[in-house]
C-alpha cells in the first residue's frame, strides 16, 4: 500500500508550462510542487526535499542584497542545490544549444530536454532518473531492517509483512533511517536533510515525530528497539536484538 506519492518540483516562469506539466504529473500519480522563480525553487527545494526537479534553466529573481530583480541562471539553482542535495534534476530550456547542454550536465543537472518537448519522453525520463536514484542509494529498492521493509520505487513500508500507515513525513523519516542503518545521525542532520536549513534547531518539532513513529513500528515505544537515542546527540537505527528463547527444552 502506497504512503507517499513521489514528488516532483516544477520550476518555470511559464504559467502554462508549469500547468501542462502539473496535469500530467499528477494523472502519473506524482505530487506536484511549483516554483516560478530562482530564490522560490530554493526555499521549497528546501522545505518539502522532492523526489526530482524539473528545472527551466532561464528564471528570474530577485539577487542576494536586495538588489533589483536580475534574471537568474537556472544553473545558479542547480549549483546551490549540488552543495547539499543529490536530488535529481532534469533540466529544460528553450536553447538547445551544445554548449548550453554541456554545461547544464557539468553543474550537475542528471538530464536536459529542451522546448518544446515531447511529454512522453520527458516523462521517462524522469522515470529513469528515479530509478537510478533508488539504485544509487540502496543499491536496492528494499531496505530491510528486522522486521521493517521499506520499498522505495513504491513508497511504502511494512512491518512483519503486514503494511505500515504512514503519513508522507514519517515515511521520508523511517526511509532516511533505513538507508543510514547503524549510523549516528545528529538532531541538526536530520533536521536539515528532512526540512531544511531554516529548521535545523527545531528538535522539539523532531521528537514528536521520533515519538509518532516509534507508535508504529516499536513492540514498546517507551523502551525502543529500532530507533535508539543518543542522548544529547541525536537518534540511530539498529537492527532489534532477537527475543530471549524462554522455551523450555
Amino acid at each position: 500500500m502506497r504512503t507517499s506519492k513521489p514528488s516532483v518540483l516544477v520550476v518555470d516562469p511559464d504559467p502554462q508550462v508549469r500547468k501542462m506539466l502539473a496535469v500530467t504529473l499528477s494523472a502519473s500519480q506524482f505530487k506536484v510542487i511549483e516554483a516560478e522563480t530562482a530564490p522560490e525553487a530554493l526555499r521549497l527545494a528546501g522545505l518539502y526535499q522532492p523526489d526530482a526537479m524539473i528545472l527551466e534553466t532561464a528564471l528570474t529573481g530577485e539577487a542576494a542584497g536586495g538588489k533589483q530583480a536580475r534574471s537568474v541562471n537556472g544553473l545558479e539553482v542547480i549549483r546551490a542545490i549540488r552543495q547539499w542535495s543529490r536530488l535529481p534534476v532534469l533540466a529544460l530550456s528553450e536553447s538547445d544549444e551544445p554548449d548550453h547542454i554541456v554545461e547544464c550536465l557539468r553543474q550537475g543537472a542528471n538530464d536536459f530536454v529542451s522546448k518544446p518537448f515531447n511529454m512522453e519522453i520527458l516523462m521517462a525520463r524522469l522515470e529513469v532518473m528515479l530509478r537510478d536514484r533508488c539504485v544509487q542509494e540502496a543499491g536496492n529498492s528494499e531496505l530491510h531492517c528486522g522486521d521493517i521493509v521499506v520499498n522505495l520505487t513504491r513508497h511504502d513500508a511494512s512491518l512483519a509483512g503486514k503494511p505500515l500507515e504512514l503519513s508522507p513525513r514519517e515515511y521520508e523519516l523511517l526511509s532516511y533511517f533505513i538507508r543510514n542503518k547503524g549510523k549516528l545521525l545528529t538532531h541538526r542532520q536530520i533536521l536539515k536533510t528532512l526540512w531544511g536549513d531554516a529548521h535545523t534547531h527545531d528538535r522539539q518539532y523532531l521528537r514528536v515525530y521520533i515519538m509518532q513513529l516509534r507508535h508504529k513500528i516499536e513492540p514498546d515505544p517507551q523502551q525502543p528497539h529500532y530507533i535508539i537515542t543518543e542522548a544529547g546527540v541525536g537518534y540511530r537505527m539498529d537492527e532489534p536484538e532477537p527475543l530471549p528463547d524462554l522455551s523450555v527444552a
